[in-house]
């Protein structure tokens, strides 16, 4: 499971005017929620987010959020961002408790490269890139790695290949993670075979020429 710590200050809801004006002290509004808890409105500086965001997966890392001095851990559940500036406008941040199961993504990391690449001119072909999950928070992966050095031409890694310990995967067994296919023969295009030139038919002249 990947740690991070984020610091984060209390301030008052206020409006849209009230986040731009944040904003432009370098510093992001954000909401803390979950399970029955109050809702708390919060701001974390733009620059520590951004080099947060930079270095983890955020919908699978568990947050150390230190709220004025006071801890919290959260996950990631939204961000939205400015829609042509590099720039995070509002990010969501889901309470959790350590004793409760929850359900997020993995991303999945594909490891080695197959036989079928290597030696049978295959092409490898990734299809699915995340894993649904369930898991207790100190159990929650950073990524599920998936060995596919094996992979002859034909084959393919399935969901059901994958185990990871204290972990269940909420997804059906034989959805396909990557495959080795054939490579595809470029078919060669006829030559269009030159025309033979007619030839040219002299006629004699007549007599009156």
């Amino acid at each position: 499971m990947s740690n991070a710590t984020l610091k984060a200050s209390r301030r008052d809801s206020g409006g849209k005017g009230a986040a731009r004006k944040l904003r432009g002290t370098g510093r992001v509004p954000a909401v803390l929620y979950g399970h029955g808890d109050r809702t708390d409105s919060l701001s974390v500086d733009a620059h520590d987010l951004e080099l947060l965001l930079a270095h983890v997966n955020p919908e699978s890392t568990l947050i150390g959020l230190d709220i004025d001095g006071s801890r919290a851990d959260v996950l990631v559940r939204e961000i939205q961002r400015h829609p042509y500036r590099p720039e995070v406008l509002h990010v969501d941040f889901l309470l959790v408790h350590g004793d409760e199961t929850l359900k997020l993504d993995i991303p999945v990391r594909l490891t080695g490269t197959p036989v079928g690449v290597l030696d049978e001119g295959g092409v490898l072909d990734q299809v699915l890139y995340e894993l649904h999950v369930e898991c207790l928070p100190r159990n929650i992966p950073e990524a599920a790695e998936v060995d596919i050095s094996g992979l002859h031409v034909g084959d393919s890694a399935r969901v059901g290949d994958v185990s990871i310990p204290n972990v269940t995967i909420l997804m059906d067994a034989e959805l396909s993670i990557a495959s080795v296919l054939q490579p595809r023969v470029q078919e060669e295009e006829p030559v269009a075979e030159a025309a033979t030139p007619e030839p040219e038919v002299l006629r004699a002249k007549s007599t009156e020429e």
